[in-house]
């Protein structure tokens, strides 16, 4: 696989609107986020995520997730896990508020005080989780830097202004390239590239095989327009290994 910066860790927070866990589980995100590990975590919009957002998808394949559901549906968690992989942590509000003796919690927009006891103690238990990913304890967790994603131009002019960041903040390294007459953002393909030359495979009938293959396990590739997608990334990765070859 190829080697991507592991920066962060995603929190999927619940996103049901009727029910005074579902705003728990979105307050505990929110200080986590802001708060307590602003420098370790992003948010992963749930609505978008299964509306399609390949940013958010994108991220959760990539990188360790933690799911906060507000009751046993676990919406979040199996929305994750159907369209990106399961995440690495998983927390329901039910389970928390049972488990430390908190009363009824109320209020969907404005939480009672046991509710705000309970946001308090999954925030603290999913930053916890968050150092636990990452490795991360103490004054390194707050020393970590945040890196800035960079903005991809609508077309790509050349192989440098091509290649960029993924817009969800990730780090994932993307490049646009054009198949069939049209642009498209391949997710992880500088990575892909990389790794393939570092390991000594250049151009060829074989390689090209091998690319798509690889390339599809981060994008999804129409099986009519494998051909299409193919060329495309033979051109591409010619590309790529003239340029290191020039130094």
């Amino acid at each position: 696989m190829p080697l991507l910066p592991k920066k962060k860790v995603g929190i999927v927070a619940c996103s049901g609107e009727e029910m005074p866990e579902g705003a728990v589980s979105r307050v505990a995100a929110l200080q986590v986020l802001e708060r307590l590990r602003p420098n370790d975590t992003v948010t992963i919009c749930l609505p978008l995520f299964l509306a399609g957002g390949e940013g958010d998808r994108a991220f959760a394949r990539f990188y360790p997730t933690v799911a906060i559901d507000g009751c046993e549906k676990r919406c979040a968690a199996r929305a994750t896990e159907m369209y990106s992989g399961k995440p690495a942590a998983s927390i329901v509000v039910t389970d928390v508020v049972a488990g430390n003796g908190l009363g009824p919690i109320r209020g969907s927009r404005q939480l009672n005080e046991a509710g705000i006891q309970a946001a308090d103690l999954v925030a603290q238990e999913v930053a916890r989780l968050v150092d636990g990913l990452l490795g991360r304890t103490g004054r390194e967790v707050a020393e970590v830097a945040v890196a800035e994603p960079e903005a991809g131009p609508e077309v790509p002019e050349d192989e440098e202004a091509a290649i960029s960041l993924c817009s969800c903040g990730s780090g994932i390294p993307v490049q646009k390239v054009a198949v069939n007459g049209r642009v498209v953002t391949l997710i992880a393909l500088p990575a892909i590239f990389e790794q393939f030359y570092q390991t000594g495979k250049r151009p060829g009938d074989g390689t090209t095989r091998e690319l798509l293959e690889m390339t599809r396990i981060y994008n999804p590739i129409p099986s009519e327009e494998e051909a299409a997608y193919a060329e495309a990334l033979a051109r591409e990765y010619e590309k790529f290994c003239q340029k290191q070859e020039a130094g």
